[in-house]
């Protein structure tokens, strides 16, 4: 008798060296706010978070549409 084993989702954050909640928190800041990519990073700065604008629209195209998924 084999035993099935069920694997594991694997985590769309396995190719980021942040941490899942910083970039969660940086996504849902700026869907739900009017910022600017760069207000966004210059926000986040006074907050103790050094982030490149990029950092911020590669994290969105990437992360965005898993966590709106989330929401629904």
């Amino acid at each position: 008798m084999g035993r099935k084993s069920a694997a594991l989702p694997s985590s769309p954050f396995r190719r980021v060296n942040s941490s899942p909640a910083i970039i969660r928190l940086v996504v849902m800041v700026y869907a739900r706010s009017p910022l600017s990519l760069r207000n966004l990073e210059d926000l986040l700065f006074e907050g103790g978070i050094d982030l490149c604008h990029e950092t911020v629209r590669f994290w969105w195209n990437g992360f965005g549409s898993n966590f709106a998924a989330e929401v629904k």
